[in-house]
């Protein structure tokens, strides 16, 4: 039973490694087109924070809620937006602005996540991806061993050789997606940490 098992899986082998191959390179593919959109997304949310925190700082001390508003709706960061929000529940007090900043920092966050769970999850299973493809190769290479003992062991060097590639394929498909995730993880942490600080902010100053 066990022997009859370990040949119907065995079946798998006969379909070579290409196609984990062709797996990894459509996996490439997702994982580029995550990193230019999160490339662009964050491009277009770029701010210069501590100009734009001391500008602020410098506008509340002056009490200018009327400048704020103009800098802020000029931008789209994440940061401003966070102010511009918090103002609109100004004439509910307090409470109301930290909660109305709250609710949109939540909701930004998800936007700011967008794509980075494929790019850790392909960076973290690509090199399995890559490895599965190498054990199929092996096997197969020692399958063809089995039917034809006359190449000797330059066929199975030959079958391992190109068995490896599966391997080196998932390594590149999987440092460039996780390199990108870091970095990305990074950035979304230092917006949500300056906005905030932010936050907190403009609380300390509507609170007096």
């Amino acid at each position: 039973m066990g022997f009859s098992l370990v040949n119907k899986l065995l079946v798998i082998t006969s379909f070579g490694s290409e196609w984990v191959l062709w797996i990894l390179i459509l996996l490439s593919v997702v994982s580029i087109g995550v990193i230019v959109e999160r490339v662009i997304f964050f491009s277009r949310i770029r701010i210069n924070f501590p100009d734009f925190s001391q500008t602020i700082t410098q506008m509340l001390i002056d009490d200018d809620v009327k400048g704020i508003e103009t800098l802020c709706q000029s931008s789209p960061a994440i940061e401003s937006q966070t102010i511009l929000r918090g103002l609109k529940y100004k004439d509910k007090g307090v409470g109301a602005m930290e909660q109305g900043m709250t609710g949109f920092l939540n909701g930004e966050k998800q936007k700011l996540d967008h794509g980075l769970v494929i790019l850790g999850t392909l960076g973290s299973n690509a090199p399995f991806i890559g490895l599965f493809g190498t054990v199929i190769g092996i096997i197969q290479a020692f399958s063809d061993l089995a039917s034809h003992p006359a190449g000797g062991p330059a066929v199975v060097m030959a079958g391992i050789s190109e068995a490896l590639i599966a391997t080196a394929v998932g390594l590149i498909v999987a440092i460039p997606a996780i390199i990108a995730f870091n970095l990305f993880m990074r950035v979304v942490k230092r917006k949500i940490s300056n906005s905030e600080a932010m936050k907190s902010l403009m609380i300390a100053h509507f609170s007096l």
